[in-house]
């Protein structure tokens, strides 16, 4: 009779390719370029997990921020007809535009009407405006509207001014703050790799000019926020040296500028449908998306706000970024026209009630915060998903009605 078998010892299991670096990040350890590349190669779930983790750590865990604040496109009219943009016209175009200050001051108060307290104010690289009309704008708005904060001029904007009005940077931007600037938003980074930003947009800001100026604006003390698009074809190496690229000037700013950095990173997907580009980049997927947002909040150990974006992904994946790294969910923005020209979508503005239905259907507590990410309101939640059949917002509701 042979002897019974003996059983055979489990044995560990062996570590996951990448295990190492997931445990890295989860300490809080600053990652290499090659570590953080070595994350696209990783499940999304396991990167996912490390991502919440640290938001969790970087942000209070059981809150979801967002801002009340408007888009203004002062003008559509630009010279330098990126291949992937669907909202600039030229001047000979019917449908061209350059507001009047008062017809800014009209969208303004459609804002103020709703307790909004920031501006966005961008527009095309338009020749036929003069520092005066910049200038002017900026006043207008300060004196007709002394509780809103302007943060106006994209870095492609403010290159124009500075090689058109003969100022050097410094004295340009001093003379923006001087009528009213509050910040700079951090529109044109896509990519920062020269490489792909050639292919995209010949004409468009390269990368160091991008960074020379923001870092202008923060040593001004001026609000800015990192950016960054996805789709054009990139890389990943070339989308990992993108986030390292911001993370160094983060790096730069705290150390110099007296903590004045970044106040946070909002990335979204390349849209093309009505652009020159569509079926030429490839885009990107909610998939691809989510795997980007959770690598950034990895990589970028030094900012501390990272943004999930409904204008491009829609409601749900945004709300499902909450669980990627994303702390926050922008803004209602009231209006926007560039993303949604290009995405042939209708998705330019949501409701406070909607985000606010975002925040709480995936376990958070919604807050109220201003540019800077400072919380100013906690919004009633059971009020705001329990109004009557007569608010105008109940038939625009996210999930089971309220």
């Amino acid at each position: 009779m042979s002897a019974p078998a003996l059983p055979i010892p489990a044995q560990p299991h062996a570590p996951l390719p990448g295990a190492e670096v997931l445990d890295k990040a989860a300490r809080g350890e600053r990652l290499s370029a090659a570590e953080i590349e070595s994350l696209y190669h990783l499940p999304l779930p396991e990167v996912a997990s490390v991502a919440n983790l640290l938001r969790g750590a970087r942000r209070d865990p059981g809150v979801v921020s967002f801002l009340i604040d408007r888009n203004i496109n002062y003008t559509n009219i630009c010279n330098v007809g990126c291949n992937f943009c669907a909202f600039y016209r030229t001047g000979r175009q019917k449908d061209s535009y350059t507001l009047e200050y008062e017809q800014v001051s009209a969208k303004i108060r459609e804002l103020e009407a709703v307790n909004g307290t920031r501006i966005l104010l961008q527009g095309g690289v338009n020749p036929a405006l003069g520092l005066d009309y910049y200038t002017g704008l900026l006043r207008h708005v300060k004196a007709n509207h002394p509780t809103i904060r302007i943060d106006a001029f994209s870095p492609e904007e403010v290159l124009f001014m500075e090689k058109t009005f003969g100022l050097s940077l410094d004295a340009l931007l001093d003379t923006l703050i001087e009528a009213g600037l509050d910040g700079l938003p951090g529109a044109g980074g896509e990519i920062l790799e020269d490489d792909v930003r050639a292919k995209a947009a010949p004409a468009r800001i390269r990368s160091d000019d991008w960074f020379r100026i923001l870092d202008a604006a923060q040593r001004k003390g001026l609000y800015t926020i990192s950016t960054m698009v996805i789709g054009f074809g990139e890389t990943y190496a070339q989308r990992t040296s993108h986030l390292l690229k911001i993370r160094d000037q983060q790096d730069r700013a705290l150390r110099d500028y007296g903590g004045n950095g970044f106040s946070g990173f909002a990335m979204w997907t390349l849209q093309t449908e009505h652009t020159r580009l569509h079926g030429k980049a490839p885009g990107a997927s909610a998939h691809e998306y989510l795997q980007q947002l959770a690598i950034a909040r990895i990589a970028l150990d030094n900012v501390v706000n990272i943004q999930a974006s409904w204008p491009a992904q829609g409601f749900k994946v945004a709300q499902a970024a909450l669980f990627y790294g994303a702390n926050d969910l922008g803004s209602t923005m009231l209006e926007e026209n560039v993303v949604s020209a290009a995405g042939g979508h209708g998705r330019h503005q949501a409701t406070v009630r909607e985000l606010i239905r975002i925040a709480v259907d995936a376990g958070f507590r919604p807050a109220i915060r201003n540019s800077r990410f400072q919380i100013i309101d906690w919004p009633d939640a059971r009020a705001a998903l329990h109004q009557s059949e007569a608010n105008p917002e109940r038939e625009r509701a996210v999930g089971t009605p309220g």
